[in-house]
């Protein structure tokens, strides 16, 4: 069929709309993030040594592991907002932010909602008491004594799991679980005395025992199935290609040696989590 010069024209103008507009279409968050040159990001920063304040700015193991994994993104500007634990899951479902790098224990809840990255440590559940609390030197003996835990937490399912299981086993079980906005408040309140014990992931338990030894202990052995710290982002097409970066840079991270350096330098250990795979959560 003949076409004139205008008609092809015509048609040539169309085929590049077309494309144009379907590359326009085609766009992800992640070619959002690289076209605005910011990325905004969730973290609550009150979980010494992951993520807290000093001297007015987030620092911590988490924000060192950021600075490696942002090299994948040059030029783009990470924006860290402060948010309480039990807001951050929530404000990243309502797009608050674009992804959340905060220690966010993976549950199978969480893990059918939300899109998880491969581990940046390990998050099972132990005890925390004070240190001159003889009565308490076997998890079995929290039965009767009262127990604190960050709410919306995975630790704090842990202990609830746990009261559960010392009344399956005939046991009075935990006497009280208190629910705590940040688990600094539940430390304070052990301390005092106002608690028994606290229950956290023993990556938290291990350098503020260190700090405070005269003051805490960790109660052998661990309470709650083996567990891990995970960054997260949202779990549709949209997200996955920025899921996608943040997970093969904490692996590159892992591969390389330089989260374990990382780990020695914020926790005084290093901890084996898999570089390649998240593995299938158990609580």
């Amino acid at each position: 069929m003949y076409m004139d010069k205008r008609t092809l024209a015509q048609a040539a103008v169309g085929l590049f709309l077309g494309m144009a507009l379907g590359c326009a279409s085609a766009a992800d968050l992640l070619d959002k993030v690289k076209a605005q040159k910011v990325l905004n990001l969730g973290t609550e920063a009150q979980f010494a040594p992951f993520e807290f304040i000093e001297n007015g700015k987030i620092v911590g193991y988490s924000t060192d592991l950021l600075e490696l994994v942002m090299h994948d993104l040059p030029g783009v500007k990470a924006v860290r907002k402060d948010v309480p634990f039990q807001a951050i899951l929530p404000g990243l479902a309502a797009k608050k932010f674009d992804f959340i790098v905060t220690s966010v224990t993976v549950t199978k809840e969480r893990d059918d909602k939300f899109a998880f990255t491969v581990p940046i440590a390990e998050a099972t559940v132990a005890i925390l008491k004070r240190r001159d609390n003889a009565a308490l030197a076997k998890p079995d003996d929290l039965s009767g004594k009262t127990v604190g835990s960050q709410a919306g937490s995975a630790q704090l399912q842990v202990a609830r799991d746990f009261d559960r299981k010392l009344k399956a086993e005939g046991k009075p079980g935990l006497r009280e679980i208190r629910e705590y906005t940040s688990f600094d408040e539940a430390y304070a309140d052990l301390a005092a005395g106002r608690l028994d014990a606290v229950t956290q992931s023993l990556s938290n338990l291990g350098p503020l025992v260190k700090a405070r030894a005269d003051t805490f202990a960790v109660v052998q052995p661990a309470i709650g199935p083996k567990t891990y710290y995970a960054w997260v982002g949202r779990k549709d097409a949209d997200s996955a290609s920025l899921v996608k970066l943040f997970s093969d840079g904490i692996g590159k991270a892992n591969a390389s040696g330089q989260m374990s350096q990382l780990q020695q330098k914020w926790f005084g250990f290093a901890m084996q989590v898999p570089a390649d795979h998240l593995p299938k959560p158990e609580m």
